[in-house]
């Protein structure tokens, strides 16, 4: 799907968009995320004609994630892929100024989910709701490079970075409840590691 065709969704402005070295640069100067404990920092719900909308609050269901949102709507909507999740911190690096509804994410929260922090099976309240991190690997598409620069693109593919998981993380909703902004984010379990060779 290219920029300029229906059902795109936002345009990014390319005068925003930031060389490799300046994302680097920035990323190296963040300082790290709360890895137990955080806030809500955004919500966003995109709308079935692309628009994105930015509420207050929201109510999270199983199996329906984000009440009204695009995955929803979809014929055969991917369980592991009900809610799409960024680390705010991050997402405002690589939007360098955009409004960070272009990214499409459902969720922006001031919380390390990096597979070190969150790995797959991870359980999180956020409000009211509790989510689980899904094994789906959250990839830049060419609507992200679109968005934000190919080198952007680059960046959160990057081998050596793919831990961090700067595109995001993909979780689904195991207990509903209501969410806002503001509203505490907490760790509530993370699955035991595997130790190497058993």
């Amino acid at each position: 799907m290219a920029a300029d065709e229906p059902g795109f969704g936002p345009r990014g402005d390319p005068a925003c968009h930031l060389g490799l070295d300046q994302l680097e640069e920035r990323l190296r100067a963040l300082p790290a995320a709360p890895r137990d404990a955080g806030r809500v920092a955004l919500l966003v719900r995109r709308g079935p004609d692309k628009a994105r909308g930015a509420p207050e609050r929201i109510g999270l269901r199983p199996e329906t994630g984000v009440p009204g949102d695009a995955w929803g709507r979809q014929q055969k909507p991917d369980p592991k892929a009900e809610l799409t999740v960024m680390q705010v911190d991050v997402a405002e690096l690589i939007a360098n100024g955009q409004p960070l509804t272009v990214f499409g994410d459902n969720v922006f929260l001031e919380l390390d989910l990096s597979a070190d922090n969150l790995p797959t099976g991870s359980r999180v309240r956020i409000g009211r709701s509790t989510l689980e991190v899904t094994a789906k690997p959250h990839n830049g598409c060419r609507k992200f490079a679109a968005r934000f620069g190919q080198d952007a693109l680059r960046l959160v593919s990057k081998p050596e970075l793919r831990g961090r998981n700067l595109r995001g993380i993909y979780m689904r909703v195991v207990e509903a409840g209501e969410v806002a902004v503001g509203n505490a984010v907490e760790v509530l379990s993370r699955p035991a590691r595997v130790q190497q060779g058993s």
